[in-house]
């Protein structure tokens, strides 16, 4: 019980809430309840916690456990030693991180014999005393009255003794503790190429020659440069300047109380220093690299996070027939037309590029499937050629005949679209249909709906991160199944046409019952109302509670089945409907009416007014859509390579990546320009979110292009933005690091690979600060 609420009061501090807030959430988790319906449906138990502060909780008392259990096996390790005291027990149970556990355990961790401990039984204990004890005696002269057959010569009993020292130095939990903080404020990260790798490691280039303070170095610079030294392409050496060193090495010996001119305090500084040397220093080194990885790679899985997140909750083009075009060369165009359910109605490849060049037949095929299916919606892949298809498409739309309404074209991302074609799930759907051609069905049913398309493919394949392959994979696929979960409950799923696998992300059920209610629905016709999933094989009313206020019927029996109210709801829903005196259908979406009455009215035993005020909210707009209306961005006629560009063009192009420092756009030459995170707007922008999310429609301004680099400089800010050189020097040198070690100008990185897997840009040779895409 003391663990669980050290536990609470933690994490309460941590998300802004209480510590009864979080214990109330914490039962509700551990009773299997999901994050989504804890946050929607049990307001009043949390205290309206909202799912941003819910996912944090679950992430931190995973950590905090295991660290409760790490705490208790520690105690119980001393105490069977009999070496538990109450000051111990007292440190123990103040320590708030798993590092400070682990220093205070070091002293009492059973390990092998060390140099120490055979220095001890060689007698060297009491000369160790007595060299603490007179620090004007000389140490060598003390040393002589403990010679053995073990210990032959003088230098033998002081260097046994300096291991004995060395080792109490190196357990001190107190001192680990201040040099960890001491180097988290003054350490540099540097990196130096390695000899002869110049040529092999030319990507990291920028890392040849580096040093900045470790405490600065943001996420993708520090993934850059640990993968160039996995790749053995550079060193890296975390350590604090020569001024720094001298003050890690006077720390140590203050442990010592070596402050006196006595040949005894002499040798003691010097053990002091040789044990900052070769024991200290690589250990904290390690140390601050393992930190540096978790905190780089924390944030890198927030960004992909964020991003994805902004890609499922893309506005969806809707209900409409669709085109979907996945453009090639040599292997042609692949051409899938779906209905407005998504169904696939007929498909076909054309060849309008090298080498057929069958620009004709191409578009006669095209026009001839838009007038059989009543086409309205043309998604054109972004990959090769994506730029020559979309020219193919927009002259085949000014030739449709008179009266003929023409089709939106719309390019859209691709980004794991290939891993879909040859995934299990895509065979079981399309068994007798070629690999290429499913792509072509992804590309269209994305744009109808991306989120509804995108849970079909693992997260990690969809492309929207950084490094995202050098971060823990488990850590990584747990915040992004968590992620897909929360843009799928936010939205709301129609149960009669969802697929299996957007089900199985719906609270509360899973792969198995989402295919058991796709197999029910196919045996038994469309679901007349959410009561009926209780007759679903396996369905019990647990999941039933988690999982029905996220599904939608839509004109069914119970015309609060098409809402989010949940079904234990439903009685305080028809008392508004019944103080309206109106029929609940034509209630539905009448705002004036609903508004003329007080929430706190309705307000029961089992339903407070957060519940009140969400039933109000939901019958006002019923099975309201969170995601934004739809809208494309128009690519520029004539601008299709980066041969085209020229500085000051104004053009029109969707976010498709967000990192710290900046957000690349697609203009639509096939590689992505970057809006360094200065140029994001005319003001002061420190996350790049706060401007901009994956899938935005922007107006851009070219400031710079790099041919023979593939590099693309854009500016949003409305003065056009300033050029490289000007940018320098308005920043001046980074902070901590001086000039000529790598330090100075703006931060610096590899070039990273666009969404499309092409070399993207950035603003000017300074402000190149880059991930690298897989």
């Amino acid at each position: 019980m003391i663990a669980e609420a050290r536990i609470a009061a933690t994490i309460a501090q941590e998300i802004g809430a209480r510590a009864d807030q979080v214990t109330a959430a914490v039962g509700l988790l551990d009773g299997g309840a999901t994050v989504p319906f804890v946050a929607r449906y049990r307001k009043e138990v949390t205290g309206g916690l909202d799912d941003t502060q819910l996912r944090t909780l679950a992430d931190r008392l995973a950590y905090l456990r295991e660290m409760e259990a790490r705490r208790a096996a520690i105690v119980k390790s001393i105490d069977e030693q009999g070496k538990l005291t109450d000051d111990l027990a007292t440190r123990l149970a103040r320590a708030v991180t798993k590092a400070e556990l682990e220093d205070i355990y070091l002293p009492f961790k059973p390990k092998r014999r060390t140099k120490a401990m055979i220095a001890r039984e060689n007698g060297l204990g009491p000369l160790v005393e007595a060299i603490l004890a007179d620090r004007m005696a000389d140490p060598e002269a003390l040393a002589a009255g403990y010679l053995s057959e073990a210990v032959p010569s003088v230098k033998d009993a002081l260097t046994g003794a300096r291991d004995i020292v060395a080792e109490s130095l190196t357990e001190n939990a107190e001192l680990l503790g201040a040099l960890r903080a001491y180097l988290h404020r003054e350490a540099f990260l540097t990196a130096k190429v390695v000899a002869g790798k110049e040529a092999e490691g030319a990507k990291f280039s920028d890392y040849f020659d580096h040093r900045e303070r470790w405490a600065d170095v943001p996420s993708h610079r520090a993934l850059a440069m640990l993968r160039a030294s996995n790749e053995g392409i550079v060193t890296l050496d975390i350590a604090p300047d020569e001024e720094g060193v001298a003050r890690a090495e006077a720390m140590v010996a203050a442990v010592l109380e070596a402050r006196g001119g006595g040949k005894g305090d002499e040798w003691l500084r010097k053990t002091a220093g040789w044990t900052w040397r070769v024991k200290l220093s690589l250990s904290m080194m390690l140390d601050l690299l393992g930190d540096l990885r978790g905190r780089a790679q924390d944030e890198a899985i927030r960004v992909f996070a964020r991003n994805l997140k902004d890609l499922l909750l893309a506005a969806p083009a809707g209900a409409r027939t669709t085109m979907g075009l996945d453009p090639g060369i040599r292997t042609g165009v692949k051409v899938a037309v779906v209905d407005a359910t998504g169904k696939l109605l007929e498909t076909a490849t054309v060849y309008p590029f090298q080498p057929k060049m069958d620009l004709r037949g191409a578009q006669a095929t095209l026009m001839a499937l838009i007038a059989r299916h009543g086409v309205e919606l043309i998604a054109i892949g972004n990959g090769t050629a994506s730029r020559e298809t979309e020219k193919m498409v927009a002259d085949l739309l000014k030739a449709l005949p008179a009266g003929v309404k023409a089709p939106v074209k719309v390019v859209v991302s691709e980004a794991g679209a290939s891993v879909y074609s040859a995934s299990e799930l895509a065979a079981r759907e399309f068994p007798g249909l070629d690999v290429s051609l499913r792509g072509a069905v992804s590309i269209a049913r994305r744009l109808q709906d991306p989120l509804a398309e995108l849970v079909k493919i693992e997260p990690k394949s969809i492309g929207v991160g950084q490094y995202q392959h050098d971060v823990d994979q488990s850590k990584l696929g747990h915040a992004l199944e968590g992620v897909v979960e929360d843009a799928v409950n936010a939205v709301g799923v129609d149960l009669n046409t969802a697929s299996a696998p957007l089900l199985a992300h719906v609270s509360g059920l899973g792969p198995g019952l989402a295919e058991a209610i796709v197999a029910h629905r196919d045996e038994h016709g469309a679901f007349a109302s959410r009561r009926e999933l209780l007759k679903v094989a396996r369905l019990g009313p647990r999941a039933f509670e988690q999982c029905a206020g996220f599904l939608r019927i839509r004109d069914g029996k119970e015309p609060l089945d098409a809402s989010a109210v949940h079904p234990e709801a439903y009685d305080v829903a028809r008392k508004i409907v019944s103080a309206c005196g109106r029929d609940i259908r034509a209630l539905m979406g009448d705002s004036s009416a609903l508004k003329r009455l007080r929430a706190e009215d309705f307000v029961t035993a089992d339903f407070g007014l957060p519940t009140v005020r969400d039933i109000l909210a939901e019958l006002e707009k019923p099975g309201r859509d969170p995601r934004p209306d739809f809208k494309t961005a128009s690519f520029a006629e004539g601008v299709e390579m980066i041969t085209d560009l020229k500085p000051g063009m104004v053009l029109e192009g969707t976010v498709t990546n967000v990192a710290a420092f900046g957000a690349f756009v697609d203009i639509g030459v096939h590689q992505d320009g970057l809006v360094h995170v200065s140029q994001l707007a005319d003001r002061f922008v420190k996350d790049p979110h706060e401007v901009v999310k994956a899938g935005d429609v922007v107006r851009v301004t070219v400031v710079e292009v790099d041919v023979p680099r593939k590099r693309i400089g854009l500016t949003m800010r409305k003065d056009g933005g300033t050029s490289a050189r000007e940018e320098r020097a308005a920043r001046g040198p980074a902070t901590g690091a001086p000039k000529g070690k790598g330090g100075g100008g703006a931060p610096r990185g590899p070039m990273q690979a666009g969404p499309k897997g092409a070399s993207t840009g950035a603003f000017g040779a300074a402000l190149m600060d880059a991930l690298k895409k897989r």
